[in-house]
């Protein structure tokens, strides 16, 4: 496989508080790289700074053999990444479909025309094809979760980043976004995601990155970082609020 993302010894601080402290990692193409790690760990500043919301104190970020550390978020966006948020952020007086639409309009800077012809293959991948008209703000919370995901997907992303998207959802309704993570692979699209719902990480996810401290402890295939010494110390038993 070849690599779509480099992430190489990134650091961030706050004051006087390290987030991240030399991170590395990769992305294959094609790959759905899962990361954990316990409260505290700097997953969600790592998915900031790689959207370009944060910028790092050093290390690069290598983006299909290009240097994106300094780009803008919206050269990013034009370049295929995408990203949905921990908490949904749709516009709740639009509907399923014209939140789809804002995604292929602004993230991929198609015509309307384009747009709407994507969006109904967008609605039948996230499996919300028969909500398109209803607002977006009267779903209930997995619809909430497909549609940020839909809305990332309708750029045609060749990286997605996922926050936290199992967060709050029962064990059943985990499948229906570990199908939607499945799927977006099938069709090419390389995934970082982050999550503390460990079935996700399980059932969804080709290799496992567990982080702490802001420092890779371990990386590997899922069952065997879920079943490694430094997760059991680092990460398991502990409560997730990244």
């Amino acid at each position: 496989m070849n690599g779509i993302l480099s992430v190489e010894d990134l650091s961030i601080s706050f004051g006087s508080n390290t987030v991240l402290d030399g991170l590395s990692f990769s992305v294959e193409e094609n790959e759905v790289l899962g990361i954990i790690g316990p409260n505290g760990a700097g997953k969600t500043v790592l998915l900031n700074i790689l959207t370009g919301i944060l910028k790092p104190d050093s290390g690069k970020i290598i983006y299909k053999n290009r240097d994106i550390t300094k780009s803008r978020i919206v050269d990013r966006t034009r370049l295929g990444i995408g990203r949905t948020f921990q908490v949904p952020r749709s516009f709740e007086g639009m509907s399923v479909y014209e939140n789809i639409m804002v995604g292929g309009v602004y993230g991929k800077l198609y015509t309307e025309a384009e747009a709407g012809l994507k969006a109904d293959d967008t609605l039948l991948r996230i499996g919300l094809e028969g909500k398109r008209d209803l607002l977006a703000g009267t779903l209930g919370l997995l619809d909430r979760k497909r549609l940020e995901i839909g809305v990332a997907l309708a750029s045609e992303p060749d990286l997605l980043l996922i926050d936290e998207a199992a967060g709050g959802l029962t064990e059943s309704e985990i499948v229906n976004i570990i199908e939607i993570v499945r799927d977006a692979k099938a069709r090419g699209v390389s995934v970082i995601w982050i999550e503390h719902v460990l079935q996700t990480m399980l059932e969804g996810t080709d290799r496992t990155l567990c982080i702490a401290e802001g420092r890779s402890v371990i990386c590997g295939l899922p069952h065997e970082v879920m079943d490694s010494p430094e997760v059991h110390a680092v990460y398991l038993g502990t409560e997730e609020d990244d």
